[in-house]
C-alpha cells in the first residue's frame, strides 16, 4: 500500500503549482541560482552561455524580447480582468491600492533622482524602483501562512496590477528608442484588426494569437519595446463566453493556460540570464545607481504606499483592508519594496549598451528586494493581528 504522505503527493504538488505563491518561491530559487552561478567558478561558462547567438540574437535578447512579451501578455489580460470582475471593478475598490499604486511609484523615483542627480547618466533609471514583484511578494506572504489577513493578499494584488499597469505606461512613453515610422503604422494596422476581430465576435483564440505575433514583430522593428505587443494583445482579446453566465470566456482560457507557463518557466529564466550579478564586477553598494535603486526600494516604497494609504483613510475616502492593523499593513508596505522583474527589466531599458550600469542596478535591486521581503515578514510575524483584535472587541448595546 502506497504511503499516505506519498498518496497525497500529486494534489499537494498541483495546488503549489497552480498558486502564484509557489511561482514566487521558484522564481527565488533561479535568482539565487543566477547570482551563485556569476559568482563561481562556472561564471565565465554561464556568461557565455547567456549572450550566445541563436538565429541572429543572443539568448539574452530572446528572453527579454521574445519570451518577456507573453509576460506582458499575461499581465495585460490580469489587468482587464481584475478591472472588468475583480478587485478593481468598482471605482471605491480602486481607491486604496490605487493611492498606495501612485505613492508606491512616485517616492522610490524621487528619492533615486535625489541620490542620482548629479549624473546625467544614471538619471535615465528613475523609474527602476517603482514597481512591485507580486510572484516575489506573495512567495514571501504564502511562507507565513495564516498570520496575514486574505484581505491584505488581495489589496497587495491589487496594488501590484496597478503598478504593472504604471510599469508598462512608463516603459511605452519613456523607454521607446530611434521610433520608425512605417514599422509603429504596420503594428497600428495589426492592433486594428485585433480590435475588428474583438467587435465582429470572434471567439477563437488562433486568430489574435497569429496577428499578436506579427503585432510582436511590427513592435520590435518600429524602436518600441516589443513586450509592448503583449499588453496591447491582451487587452483586445474577448472576455465573453458562447453564452451568458459562461465562465470559459477567451481571456479566461488563456490566462489560465499562461499562468503556469510564465511564473514555472518564463519568469525564473528571465531570472536566470538577468539575475546572475558578479558581485566583484559591479562599481560596488555605494556607487549612484545601487544606492539609488536600493534605496527607492527598501525605503521609497514602503514611505510612498504607507503615507499614501493612511491619507487615503484619513480623509475618508477609503477603508482600512478588513482585519488588518496598521502593523500588518505597514509590513505589506515593506513587501511592496520587492521589485525584482520590473525593476530589472526597466533597468536594462534605461541603461541598454551600458553594462557598467546595469551591473549596478542588478545589485540595487537585489539588495533593495532582500531587505524589503526580509523586514516585511519581520514585521508581519511579529505585528499584533488585527482579526483578533476586532474580535476582543464587546459588541455595543
Amino acid at each position: 500500500m502506497t504511503p499516505r504522505p506519498l498518496r497525497h503527493l500529486p494534489s499537494a504538488l498541483r495546488r503549489f503549482i497552480d498558486s502564484e505563491a509557489g511561482g514566487g518561491l521558484v522564481l527565488m530559487g533561479a535568482a539565487a541560482l543566477a547570482l551563485i552561478l556569476a559568482n563561481s567558478p562556472l561564471g565565465n561558462t554561464y556568461r557565455a552561455a547567456v549572450h550566445a547567438t541563436v538565429a541572429g540574437h543572443t539568448v539574452e535578447t530572446w528572453v527579454n524580447d521574445a519570451l518577456m512579451a507573453v509576460f506582458f501578455l499575461l499581465v495585460g489580460l490580469e489587468i482587464k480582468r481584475e478591472t472588468l470582475h475583480g478587485q478593481l471593478r468598482t471605482w471605491p475598490a480602486r481607491i486604496l491600492p490605487g493611492f498606495g499604486a501612485l505613492g508606491g511609484m512616485a517616492a522610490p523615483a524621487a528619492i533615486f533622482a535625489a541620490v542620482t542627480w548629479h549624473h546625467p547618466g544614471a538619471l535615465r533609471g528613475w523609474a527602476i524602483p517603482s514597481a512591485t514583484d507580486i510572484a516575489f511578494a506573495l512567495g514571501v506572504l504564502a511562507l507565513l501562512g495564516d498570520r496575514v489577513p486574505a484581505s491584505l493578499k488581495v489589496f497587495l494584488t491589487a496594488l501590484a496590477v496597478l503598478d504593472d499597469l504604471g510599469a508598462v505606461l512608463i516603459i511605452a512613453l519613456f523607454y521607446a528608442d530611434g521610433v520608425s515610422l512605417p514599422m509603429l503604422g504596420a503594428a497600428a494596422v495589426a492592433l486594428a484588426l485585433l480590435v475588428v476581430l474583438n467587435r465582429c465576435g470572434i471567439r477563437r483564440l488562433w486568430p489574435y494569437l497569429g496577428l499578436g505575433l506579427v503585432l510582436w514583430a511590427c513592435t520590435w522593428g518600429s524602436g518600441i519595446h516589443p513586450t509592448i505587443a503583449g499588453v496591447l494583445l491582451a487587452f483586445t482579446i474577448p472576455d465573453k463566453g458562447a453564452g451568458k453566465g459562461d465562465r470559459h470566456t477567451p481571456l479566461h482560457r488563456l490566462e489560465t493556460a499562461l499562468s503556469p507557463v510564465v511564473a514555472f518557466a518564463i519568469l525564473p529564466l528571465f531570472a536566470l540570464v538577468n539575475a546572475g550579478v558578479e558581485i566583484g564586477g559591479a562599481g560596488g553598494a555605494l556607487q549612484p545607481v545601487t544606492l539609488g535603486v536600493a534605496l527607492g526600494l527598501a525605503l521609497g516604497k514602503q514611505l510612498g504606499v504607507m503615507a499614501s494609504l493612511v491619507a487615503a483613510v484619513k480623509l475618508g475616502l477609503a477603508r482600512r483592508p478588513a482585519g488588518a492593523s496598521w502593523p500588518q499593513v505597514y509590513g505589506v508596505s515593506l513587501l511592496c519594496g520587492i521589485g525584482f522583474t520590473m525593476s530589472l527589466f526597466i533597468g536594462l531599458l534605461a541603461y541598454a549598451g551600458r553594462p557598467d550600469l546595469q551591473a549596478d542596478t542588478k545589485l540595487g535591486v537585489l539588495a533593495g528586494s532582500l531587505v524589503s521581503a526580509l523586514l516585511g515578514a519581520l514585521l508581519l510575524r511579529l505585528a499584533p493581528d488585527g482579526r483578533r483584535k476586532a474580535r476582543a472587541v464587546p459588541t455595543a448595546r
